[in-house]
């Protein structure tokens, strides 16, 4: 199995970042060009374990003409900056769209979900970086790398502008721009890392720096929740829906948000007004719901059990008292859908 950045890991169940399969799969057809360097799994030349670990991903593409394929909502373990050297590109961050023009600069924070093709790439030339910055939950440090010749005092300005703020895309200034075109230039020039090195760390230190700089001079609003236990536990439980087959239970949930038992049911009832327990189990139920429409020849007690449900006698008592029916009942109503919005073959031999 392929290496990939976990997001929360516990002993049975892993969550991962996204790996831009869709973007590696056109670079072998051919259909963009792409120069990239990076960690595993992400695209491009493979970097050595020991080089620049805290650059997941750095490079460039170059799309002619508008293509098939589009990152579709995903998050990766590091803030991600993006410059649009050239055309045009929809984004979306946390259900707003944005239509990037030439000189757009996106910001996204670690884990915050993003889709960039509407669905498919426009033609446009983008250049990015990933920057891990370790962070795994919302509410912990951020930690800066030796290398960066910043001051404290402007490491903790720089970590404060990039946590809080909401506004992901902005309009880069010119220093911004110079440093991305260092950023490509590099990749495009160096077919040796180790060679670049010096000149990459100086590059990203450009870079991070005039974005202090630019995100300084125009005086945002920063939101301190976005970067709070809080938020930490309500995107842990916005995730929970798709991984709620996993064999969870109150101790291991409050250990992803890296809080005791008593403190996530807190802000579990806070925010869901249920217990941990209950919106665990509403998961699994719309879980299942999923399935018995996408998957009908499943039976039911292999649903049950595929959802996290110990008896499929359980199941349907907990699956009557959510949803009003049966899971039997339910299944045969959806099958009943499916006939009646099936096209009608009206051809005559």
């Amino acid at each position: 199995m392929k290496e990939l950045p976990a997001i929360y890991q516990d002993g049975e169940r892993t969550y991962y970042a996204d790996t831009c399969e869709p973007l590696k799969a056109a670079a072998l057809r051919g259909e963009v060009q792409l120069q990239a360097w990076g960690h595993a799994p992400y695209p491009g030349v493979l970097l050595p374990g020991d080089f620049l670990p805290v650059v997941r991903s750095i490079g460039v593409w170059d799309a002619p003409n508008s293509q098939s394929w589009g990152l579709d909502l995903h998050c990766n373990e590091g803030v991600e900056f993006t410059y649009l050297k050239r055309g045009q590109v929809a984004f979306e961050v946390d259900g707003k769209q944005w239509l990037l023009r030439k000189g757009a600069l996106t910001i996204t924070r670690p884990w915050q979900f993003h889709r960039v093709g509407a669905p498919q790439i426009a033609s446009s030339q983008l250049i990015w970086l990933i920057f891990d910055v370790s962070v795994r939950r919302p509410n912990q440090t951020w930690r800066w790398p030796e290398w960066l010749l910043f001051s404290q005092a402007e490491l903790q300005r720089l970590t404060r502008l990039l946590s809080h703020n909401e506004q992901p895309v902005w309009q880069a200034s010119d220093e911004v721009e110079v440093w991305f075109d260092r950023l490509a230039e590099l990749i495009q020039t160096y077919s040796d890392p180790y060679r670049a090195e010096s000149k990459l760390k100086l590059a990203i230190n450009g870079l991070l720096l005039a974005v202090l700089e630019m995100l300084e001079g125009e005086h945002i609003t920063l939101d301190e929740y976005l970067s709070s236990t809080e938020r930490a536990v309500q995107i842990f439980l916005d995730g929970l829906v798709q991984h709620a087959a996993a064999n969870w239970d109150l101790e291991s949930m409050a250990r992803q948000c890296g809080l005791s038992r008593t403190q996530f049911s807190e802000y579990c009832r806070h925010l869901t007004n249920r217990t941990p327990i209950q919106y665990l189990t509403q998961c699994r139920v719309e879980l299942a719901a999923r399935m018995l429409i996408e998957r009908p020849d499943a039976s039911i007690t292999e649903v049950a059990h595929t959802c996290g449900f110990g008896s499929s006698q359980y199941f349907a008592t907990v699956f009557r008292s959510m949803k009003g029916c049966s899971p039997s009942s339910f299944k045969a109503t959806a099958c009943q859908q499916r006939q009646r919005e099936a096209p009608v073959n009206t051809s005559m031999d």
